[in-house]
Order: structure tokens, then sequence, then C-alpha cells
């Protein structure tokens, strides 16, 4: 193993330096949140993933989970893990004090969040996914529903799961079958199967509390009379639990994650499956969206934290590792050097320390807005941050997953054939990374999302607040000497940006649908590359003025470093847009005119 899994000096950066995260304070709910409080939450974190979760992250892997017999058995830790993040406050940390809660910052506990998935992306899953399901349940369920389930929930003793995927409907939630039966006693019987239901079921848990999608008997196709149930394995009946005819069939052998449970489960096999509607009936969808958003930024953070774990591994092998001699001098009688010192090693680090601390950037500004949203008395500043989350959330869960899957690769190509072997974790970081690209929605749909919804929202003013928000970054930068370079190419690449989306709008009012998201998914990179760029220059304005004013401050290598990330991506992997501008413009909807029988 590695020794060192993320940077928490990165993550005080980005929480005091950029994002100035103790602003929050100024809200009620967040008053006890200053710099000093949230210290003592990131330093917290770290304790609980230095002592309990990194140290079994390859274990989780090679003891991976098992079904016999009608059980889903896990790694042992895992109940500790469970009930030590609940026990430290975590799993009911956003909620009020009255239920147990911190009234933490989203900002604050996606930081400690992304702290635990740097750790180990196969355990902490567990707990936030409890996590969001519990405050699915106080958020829309009645208060019975909220004191039968949510309290064990916040213990980490009974685990929490989103049951919406089945074989026949996975993205497509219109052609769900499973269907719930309205009975005298004021329960549903419930009856259909999920599949990859994550956390699903194991043997570290009491119980797992379903949050469950079905249609109520007698509605009709389609979405909009989708209703939302709680499901447990085991519902309760005289103060005991018992079984609740949830049965699960099995669980999915996965290319990674492979101590992270996704199962297949059948509900009603034998009639005696209770549902307890959350709400009104017919309004399922739109809950379930709230843990689906909030899932989405967990995506992204599994996805940064998995890929800043890849990162640090390479970058030990790399300090470590004596191989080869400068191309300039091959005399072999010297001694080999370091392949950190190899300009193409460098470019490979430098490529994924601008990716994982990039999108972290973007993650802990999509929470902050997420506090601003919740909390402002401000309507104007309220809704300017709720415009501004949405249309980040698709960029904030895809841009982490698909390039935090070329950062991983790049781990292990910095590492040549030791990073295939399972001697050392990175191969592990590859597989598991992978699925994030996939999970709350795939690459596909999120491009769709981002295009088709976000970018046209409210007459197009949420693309304009953003356009400002990066305008207003370059302005900064540019009274700043060092960072003119950089600020105008990323001028050139949101000027292209807007004339991107405004062909692509033009499109939309002239042609189908078909042609109009052929391309969501490059759209979407396009965006991504100019969004986590002004990231960059965010962090850049802050790194440049320290070295402009104290050229030998005690931690200029760390700024320092910060800077040639900056330069890094904005030099590398910005110029990407020109070829999507490009492709994004073209006539040409090959895919859309390509016959099935030409791919045979």
């Amino acid at each position: 193993m590695a020794d060192q899994y993320y940077s928490i000096r990165n993550l005080k950066f980005l929480t005091h330096e950029v994002f100035n995260l103790a602003q929050v304070n100024q809200f009620e709910r967040y008053k006890e949140y200053d710099k000093e409080a949230i210290d003592m939450a990131l330093d917290a974190a770290k304790q609980i993933g230095d002592r309990l979760l990194f140290p079994i992250y390859t274990a989780m892997d090679k003891q991976k989970a098992v079904y016999d017999k009608g059980v889903v058995y896990v790694h042992p830790q895992l109940q500790t893990i469970m009930r030590s993040i609940a026990a430290g406050g975590w799993i009911a940390a956003g909620d009020d004090y009255e239920y147990e809660g911190q009234q933490m910052p989203l900002s604050v506990l996606n930081a400690g969040l992304y702290t635990f998935y740097a750790a180990n992306a196969n355990a902490a899953p567990y707990a936030f996914l409890t996590q969001g399901a519990a405050n699915l349940i106080r958020t829309f369920g009645s208060e019975e529903l909220q004191k039968s389930f949510v309290p064990k929930m916040y213990a980490g003793e009974w685990q929490g799961t989103m049951a919406m995927t089945e074989p026949q409907a996975g993205s497509s939630l219109s052609d769900i079958t499973t269907s719930a039966s309205p009975t005298p006693e004021g329960h549903y019987k419930i009856k259909g199967q999920k599949i990859y239901i994550s956390g699903g079921d194991h043997n570290a848990v009491d119980n797992v509390v379903h949050l469950l999608l079905a249609r109520i008997e007698g509605e009709a196709p389609g979405t909009k009379t989708i209703s939302l149930f709680v499901v447990p394995k085991k519902r309760i009946e005289n103060g005991e639990l018992i079984n609740n005819d949830v049965n699960t069939a099995g669980i999915f052998g996965k290319m990674g994650q492979k101590g992270y449970v996704a199962a297949h489960l059948m509900y009603g096999e034998q009639d005696d499956c209770h549902g307890y509607l959350v709400g009104s009936p017919n309004k399922g969808l739109s809950y379930m969206f709230q843990m689906m958003n909030e899932a989405r930024i967990g995506t992204g953070l599994m996805a940064t934290g998995t890929a800043t774990a890849a990162y640090y591994a390479a970058l030990q092998y790399a300090n470590e590792r004596a191989q080869g001699r400068p191309p300039s001098n091959k005399d072999v009688k010297l001694p080999q050097m370091q392949i950190i010192e190899h300009a193409d090693v460098r470019r490979m680090l430098l490529f994924q320390k601008s990716v994982v601390e990039g999108s972290l950037s973007l993650l802990l500004q999509c929470s902050l807005y997420a506090d601003i949203e919740k909390e402002s008395k401000d309507g104007a500043e309220k809704d300017k941050a709720a415009m501004l989350l949405s249309l980040l959330t698709p960029i904030a869960k895809t841009f982490p997953s698909e390039y935090g899957t070329l950062s991983v690769s790049s781990s292990m190509q910095t590492m040549g054939g030791a990073g295939y072997c399972d001697d050392f974790p990175v191969e592990q970081y590859y597989r598991d990374i992978r699925v994030n690209s996939i999970y709350e929605g795939t690459t596909g749909i999120q491009g769709m999302d981002l295009l088709g919804r976000k970018v046209t929202s409210h007459n197009g003013k949420t693309f304009r607040l953003l356009l400002e928000e990066i305008h207003q970054t370059i302005d900064q930068a540019l009274q700043i000497e060092g960072l003119h370079s950089y600020a105008n190419q990323l001028t050139e690449a949101a000027k292209s940006l807007h004339q991107c989306t405004m062909h692509q709008m033009q499109i939309a009012m002239n042609e189908k649908p078909e042609i109009f998201l052929a391309d969501a998914s490059l759209y979407l990179e396009f965006f991504s590359l100019v969004t986590i760029s002004w990231q960059w220059l965010k962090q850049g304005i802050v790194a440049q003025k320290l070295i402009n004013s104290d050229p030998q401050h005690y931690d200029k290598d760390f700024y320092m470093g910060k800077l040639y990330a900056m330069r890094y991506f904005i030099e590398y992997e910005l110029p990407k847009t020109q070829g999507l501008f490009t492709r994004l413009v073209s006539k040409d909807n090959l895919t859309i005119d390509l016959e099935n029988a030409y791919l045979n």
C-alpha cells in the first residue's frame, strides 16, 4: 500500500483559501461553523480514514462480498466502520440538532465525504447511501416513518438503499413494473424485482431499508404515476423485526468495488411484502430526484477520492523508482535517475494532479452553492445558487468519473508493469473507478440533461450566470502578474463555448431532438474542460497572489505546485475544446444516418 491517499493540505487550501467555507456561518443554521470548527471536522474525518478505512482497502477487494444460501457476507470490519462513522456523527451530520444531527453545511460534509472515499470507496459508500435514504425519509416521510426508520439508520445499524433499476427498465423509469397494491390496513403490498441495488443486502447491519419506486395498481404507465415507498427487509410488528418477504436472489460479480455489494432483490414472492408510502401518490420520481442529485455529487466525490488515492500511489512510486538516464547523457556508468525526473512521467503526474484537484474544487463549489440555496434569505442570491448548482451537477458527476478514469490509467502508466500488478493498489483503483461514469445516470444521460434541460433552463439565464461567474474570475486574474496568458486562453475557450451553445440551440429549433442530442456527451466534455479551467484559474489567483507577495514563503512548494497544475490544465487539456468545437458545429450527422447493419 502507498503511505498517503490524499492531501489534507490541499483540502484545507480549497476550504479556506479558495472558497472560505466559513462564510456559511453567516446563516443561522451554520453559525457554529467557523474555520476552527471546519478544521476539527476535517481532522476527525482523516482520523477515521487513517484508522479504519484505508488499512482495509485492498483487503475488501481480496475478501470480496459473497452470497451463500440467501446471505450476503461482507468484510468483517464493515460493521465497525458503519457504526464508527455513525458515532462520529457523519451519517446524521446534515440534520437538525433535535434529531441528533450537527446541522453541518453540505460543503463541510462533502469535504469529509471526499476524505472517506479517498481512504476506501468500497466501505464508505454504505454509510453515505444510508445517509441519503434517511434524508429522503426525513424530508418527505410521515412522522411515523421517520420515527420507525431514521434513528437506526443514523446509528449505522440499518442500511439504506435507493431501489430503482429493474431488468427491463434501467434509465427508462417509465417502464418499471414493480407494483404496489393498497390494503385496508394502510400499507401496500409490493411485488417485483430490482437489480444492481448498491448496499442492497449484507450481514454488517441488522436491517436494510429500501427507498423503492413502484406504480400503484391501476395507475397508467409513465413517470408521472410512479410512487415512492419505504420497503424494509424486515418490518416491525409488535416491537419485533420479522421477515418482510424481501429476498436476495444473488449479488452481481463486478469488475471492481468488489467489497461494495450490488444485489438482485425479489419483493413479494409470498405476497407478504409490506411497503409504506412516502408522501403523496405519484410523486415518487420527484422525491427520488433529491436523493439522485445528492448521489450525483456523491458519485463525483467518490471518483475524485479514488483518483486522488491512485495519484498519490503513483507519485510515491515515481519518487522511489530508479530507471534510465537523461536523454542528453546515456553514460551507463552514471547512476539511474528517479522516474519522476523524466518529462513524460512529470506530464502524467501533472495530468493526474490537475484532474483530481480541479474536480475537488468544482465539487466544493457546487456544495457551497447548495448551502447558499438552502439557507440564504436573499431571494436573488438563493435563486442564482440554485440555478448554478443545477447546471453544474452533470459536470460535477461526469468529469471526475470520466477524466478520473483517465487519471487512474495514467497512474498505472506512470508505474509501468508494477501498476498492473496487485502488489500495488493502482490496479484496484482502476477497476473500482470505472463504475462511477455509470452510477446515477451514464455519461450520455448526463450530457442530454446538460444540453437538453440545464443549458436552456430559465430561457438561457442559467448559462449566462455561469459565463458571468467565469468572466469575473478572468477579470480578477487579468489584474495579477503571471496569470494574463491563462486568463486570455480561458476567455477564448469561454467564447467558443458560447458560440457552440448558440449553434446547438439553432439545431434544437430546426432539427429533430435526435440530431440535437446526438453529440450531447461531447458537448458535456467541452463544457467540463472550460468549467475545470475556471476552477483552476480560481486556485491560481490565490497561489499567484501569495507567490507575488512573498516569493520565499515557507510553503512555496505547495503554491508553486498549484500554479504548475493550473498551467498544465490550461495548456494541455483546455485546447481539446478546439477539436470538440469543430465536431459540434459540423453538419455531418453520421451517427444518425448510420444503418445498424453497417456495424456488423
